[in-house]
């Protein structure tokens, strides 16, 4: 893989700006007025809008595009419905500043990507989300969260370089030094940079330190692996052990390994490749007749088709519609869970979902487009040792409560609120895991990127191995591999106990996912909420375990005379064909259909706004099992998260409940 440096040239150390500043103002009158044109300056006492995430950036429908043609649609989806389509490239910002946690959810590089071709050279927020940054830096955006750079952009002064290279490690700075990571990496090959060598000592170390450190590149020019031991801040390549990628996202992946490296490069290791075809599979079923006249439907197939050449190309194993058309195989996460993830391995994938696969035992991370593309390559990812925090789970949930309801109230205590899991380690431990089966523990890791989180983890047990055994058909010998453990003395930057029966069944109100109240409050506060669609589904509240939720809410139902209230609409779907059979094999569909429920076939849907379930008017309120409700994400309403029980339970009602309240 040696490249040459005949054309491998760094960034000017001084940084000039070209354009102006736009300020993403909380008073939606000033920023249309800047939009217009009207210029404003620094103010650090202006409010600007916070959490503006990747899916307002670029909602869902923008990625069909893969291009330049993003740049036109920047922000579309930011909430007020100020943006339209061109708005940021007419005002030709040079710099975009806004509020806290800028870029949280998905980890979609046409967010990042859609600014730099709308002209944008520099962001800078209070607090900027990990995948997000790290997107940035990869394309060579710049960014920053000292708001006092603006002030001085704004008098025509030039900025080193060296300013927005503070507090990087060494690889970071690199990448933003030679302009993204593609040309880094071409100089690394070439031998002209290197990393710097991990000179950490033994120490203890917290489970996702010890999986770096066993899979950490110790020599490049003789792959060997493995380093005495890392901490937090180490910067290091690691080999991978699953690198995939899904329909929304290998077109844009191989557009930039061909750029990158040429249309002959081959995948390195390509056994350990796959393709998911999961997110789009229903999204023209609900498409508009207005989407589809503008030909947004021949995006989404092009998607498809760009994915089954490069599977073609590569000879990958493709996870891609079931035999007899009914859906996906499987939702990526879904997927790696029950076919590919191992305990000890690093997985890293184009969706900030794959911290699912931490329920295994396994290091597993969302990355970019550019990161994946590398990956390909080289089968390695860049990594920065990540602070981990530890929640001990202790006593037993109280009936009724789930991992939902968990996660929900960790997001809503003021640790993550204010965003101090961006970048870490959720590390679950405790006795209180023993009450949890694996389907359980893959909601609790599932959610930790709602945090902000790099991933969440939990160490692989007796449990794990049965799971490994009885679903993967693993001997006891293969099944115990990987089994890693934190030593006990261990740092972490925070530990938190849980006690199980005190978490209430909660809700997270509009908006963010970190929203949460308990259910009975949230009645209380608001009185009861009607909800017009309720949603059961996505790889969040698609399980095995989520399947005997829905029945069991929905048979109980049956069984006093209820059926889904007039007026609202269930939608229950499969995370994957398993999952489905599962089902079938419990009598499932047929309960579910007689409670009044639309069962829907495996794949991703209504969680990305590419299926049915989905709201059609800002009027409408849902309650939903999926795992993020930032604005726009599964339609144009109101979108409220709950367990599985709960949205069965409301469905039933018409207004959000738990089954407790609701049969008394």
């Amino acid at each position: 893989m040696s490249v040459t440096s005949t054309s491998i040239h760094k960034r000017d150390p001084l940084v000039r700006f070209s354009g102006r500043v736009l300020y993403l103002s909380d008073d939606l009158d000033l920023l249309e007025r800047q939009l217009k044109g009207e210029i404003v300056t620094f103010d650090p006492t202006r409010k600007l809008i916070d959490n503006i995430s990747t899916d307002e950036l670029t909602p869902g429908w923008v990625c069909f595009w893969y291009d330049e043609t993003l740049g036109d649609y920047c922000l579309v989806g930011l909430r007020g419905g100020k943006i339209g389509k061109d708005a940021i490239k007419r005002a030709k910002p040079a710099v975009i500043v806004s509020g806290l946690s800028k870029g949280c959810g998905s980890s979609r590089e046409t967010a990042p990507y859609s600014e730099k071709v709308a002209g944008v050279q520099l962001v800078v927020a209070k607090t900027i989300e990990k995948i997000y940054g790290q997107n940035c830096r990869n394309i060579g955006l710049l960014t920053t969260t000292d708001e006092s750079v603006v002030a001085r952009i704004e008098k025509g002064e030039p900025i080193p370089l060296a300013e927005f290279t503070e507090g990087l490690n060494e690889i970071e700075r690199g990448i933003v030094e030679y302009g993204g990571l593609f040309t880094y990496n071409k100089a690394r090959l070439a031998g002209e940079v290197a990393p710097p060598p991990v000179t950490t000592t033994a120490r203890p170390m917290t489970l996702v330190e010890k999986i770096i450190a066993s899979r950490a590149i110790a020599d490049a020019t003789t792959g060997a692996l493995g380093l005495p031991a890392v901490k937090p801040g180490d910067a290091l390549f690691c080999r991978t052990d699953v690198r995939f990628s899904h329909d929304y996202t290998t077109a844009m992946c191989d557009s930039l390994f061909v750029a990158g490296y040429g249309k002959h490069a081959k995948l390195r290791d390509p056994s350990s490749v796959f393709a998911m075809r999961d997110h789009l599979t229903f999204r023209n079923q609900i498409m508009s007749d207005a989407d589809k006249q503008k030909g947004l439907h021949v995006l989404v197939d092009n998607l498809g088709a760009e994915q089954e050449r490069f599977v073609e190309k590569h000879g990958i194993r493709y996870f891609g519609l079931a035999p007899d058309g009914s859906g996906s195989e499987a939702i990526c996460h879904n997927a790696v869970m029950e076919e590919l993830g191992g305990p000890g391995d690093i997985v890293v994938g184009t969706d900030s979902h794959t911290c699912t696969a931490g329920a295994l035992g396994t290091f597993a991370f969302g990355v970019g487009s550019t990161d994946m593309a590398n990956a390909w390559y080289t089968a390695d990812i860049q990594v920065k040792v990540p602070a981990s925090v530890k929640y001990v789970l202790t006593g037993k949930p109280a009936k009724g409560v789930t991992a939902k309801d968990v996660m929900l109230y960790v997001m809503a205590q003021q640790y993550a609120k204010e965003g101090n899991c961006i970048g870490k380690v959720l590390e679950m431990s405790g006795p209180g895991l023993a009450h949890m089966s694996m389907d359980e523990r893959a909601t609790l890791t599932n959610l930790a990127v709602e945090c902000g989180a790099t991933t969440g983890i939990i160490e692989a047990d007796q449990i794990t191995k049965q799971y490994l055994m009885k679903f993967r058909g693993w001997s006891e010998e293969r099944a115990a591999r990987g089994h890693l453990r934190a030593d006990a003395d261990a740092q972490y930057d925070a530990t938190f106990t849980i006690d199980l029966a005190q978490v209430p069944q909660m809700v997270a109100t509009p908006g963010d996912p970190r929203n949460g109240v308990a259910v009975d409050a949230l009645t209380t506060s608001r009185g009861p909420v009607k909800v017009d669609i309720a949603y059961g589904g996505s790889c969040t509240g698609g399980k095995m375990a989520d399947m005997d939720m829905y029945a069991e809410v929905l048979g109980e139902g049956l069984k006093r005379g209820m059926r889904v209230k007039d007026g609202v609409q269930l939608f229950i779907q499969f995370g994957s064909q398993r999952i489905k059979r599962y089902a079938v094999e419990q009598g499932y569909p047929a309960l579910f259909a007689e409670a009044g429920a639309k069962v829907i076939e495996p794949s991703c849907g209504a969680c990305i706004n590419a299926g049915p379930g989905v709201s059609t008017s800002k009027a409408q309120v849902t309650v939903s099992a999926i795992n993020r409700n930032f604005p726009g994400r599964s339609g144009p309403g109101q979108v409220y998260l709950a367990s599985p029980r709960v949205v069965a339970a409301s469905a039933l009602s018409g207004t959000i409940v738990t089954p407790e309240e609701l049969f008394g």
